[in-house]
């Protein structure tokens, strides 16, 4: 008979009584350090649990400040072509030519700000027509190839590749 296929019940009476006395104290024990890992997964549960709910808080807080403040720089850039409208309309004793170098001035100094946060200007004079990129307004005859862009009424603008505003233009369409 082979000791791993018994069962308690074919067990002589007296291994069963040394099992039975032997394993009250080592239950016992046994029973105490069960409880014990039993206490200490539980635990360990909750710190897990709680170290997520405080990673998610602030990935969460996280993501709010980036929605709140993913502004800030080109905000602070633009203030400095708001000066320079502001100081333009508070010179005195100004002609035309001045306020035109201002303005030309102002111009370059917003386009740079543009440059710097990849808004890129649409002006596509000559181009084929891109229903992407441009909204056509109307179309008009012209010596140039059906569904090319004749003239720009508003330039479009790119923000990393991704259209803000797309470039109102004029069509042209064949000769009749």
């Amino acid at each position: 008979m082979q000791k791993d296929n018994q069962n308690p019940e074919s067990l002589d009476e007296a291994a069963i009584e040394n099992l039975q006395s032997g394993a009250a104290g080592s239950l016992d024990e046994r029973i105490g350090e069960l409880e014990n890992q039993l206490s200490e997964a539980q635990a360990a549960v909750l710190y897990a649990k709680a170290e997520g709910e405080n990673i998610r808080r602030r990935a969460h807080e996280d993501i709010d400040k980036a929605r709140k403040f993913a502004l800030e720089k080109f905000s602070g850039e633009l203030l400095a072509v708001k000066d320079s409208l502001d100081a333009a309309l508070h010179v005195e004793n100004a002609t035309v030519e001045s306020y035109k170098n201002g303005v030309e001035l102002t111009a370059k100094q917003l386009g740079s700000v543009f440059e710097k946060f990849h808004i890129l200007e649409i002006n596509p004079v000559g181009e084929k027509f891109d229903p992407n990129l441009h909204q056509a307004i109307s179309t008009v005859e012209s010596d140039q190839e059906p569904n090319t862009v004749v003239s720009v009424l508003q330039k479009g603008y790119t923000l990393n590749e991704r259209v803000l505003r797309p470039a109102l233009v004029m069509v042209a369409k064949a000769k009749a």
